[in-house]
């Protein structure tokens, strides 16, 4: 037995032993995993090593796992997974998505987001978009705008009533900001699948879904624009390293 295998720690050894069953179709056509305490039984390994191993395989996009229902294999054909990172990440949507407009670019009133934005009144701009990969759409974004912020792009053919393009928000306002977008203050939590939401994204109601809220800020650390996206989780990857300072 390789060496290497042997010193192999148990949820890393249950990791690959589960990647290797996914790559070799064992749960294709949206069949579900065995569960932790299935796994822990099969393997006669702890629920808290099932847990890890799981981790990893969701952290590499190998499983995806949803709230109620179970893990599952993500299927190759036909799915969007990104790791996003970085600012320039967010930007590079545009490379290999198509952002098509659901309700276009419009001045109304929203205290929630208004607030966010820090703003002295309780109207922005607002436009709502979903993003497609290869005919597919995986995530519906509202987009909000200071009035400043929004003057640059009102006129946006890419921003009205039934466009599409391989666009990005951001990437339609960076040239035209005075002070660059250099921070996003993300929050992630997990929401059901409105009427609305269900119908541009083809889920059910109910769906449990990925909540990404994102406040961009620029150099100076006032806001420039809030995006509140909701993403079929079968189609979005997060993952971020931690390490120790000075490491």
């Amino acid at each position: 037995m390789d060496r290497a295998r042997e010193t192999e720690p148990a949820y890393a050894q249950l990791a690959r032993e589960l990647r290797e069953a996914v790559e070799a179709g064992r749960y294709s056509d949206g069949a579900r995993l065995p569960t932790e305490a299935e796994l822990a039984r099969q393997h006669g390994v702890s629920r808290q090593t099932v847990r890890r191993a799981f981790q990893d395989l969701v952290a590499d996009g190998i499983v995806y796992r949803v709230p109620g229902r179970g893990t599952f294999a993500n299927e190759s054909a036909g799915r969007y997974r990104r790791q996003l990172g970085s600012i320039e990440d967010l930007l590079a949507l545009s490379a290999d998505t198509v952002m098509e407009i659901v309700a276009p670019l419009r001045r109304g009133v929203d205290i929630d987001a208004a607030s966010r934005l820090r703003l002295d009144t309780d109207l922005l701009y607002s436009v709502v978009l979903r993003r497609v990969h290869d005919g597919i759409p995986f995530v519906l974004t509202t987009v909000y705008l200071p009035d400043g912020v929004a003057a640059h792009v009102v006129d946006e053919p890419a921003l009205q009533a039934g466009a599409s393009s391989r666009n990005t928000v951001i990437g339609l306002l960076e040239p035209h900001l005075d002070s660059p977008i250099v921070e996003a203050a993300q929050s992630i939590t997990v929401a059901p699948a409105s009427a609305r939401v269900a119908a541009e994204l083809d889920c059910a109601v109910g769906h449990p879904l990925l909540r990404v809220d994102r406040l961009y800020s620029n150099e100076a650390g006032t806001p420039t624009e809030l995006s509140v996206s909701c993403f079929l989780p079968e189609h979005y990857t997060y993952r971020v390293t931690l390490r120790r300072s000075g490491h």
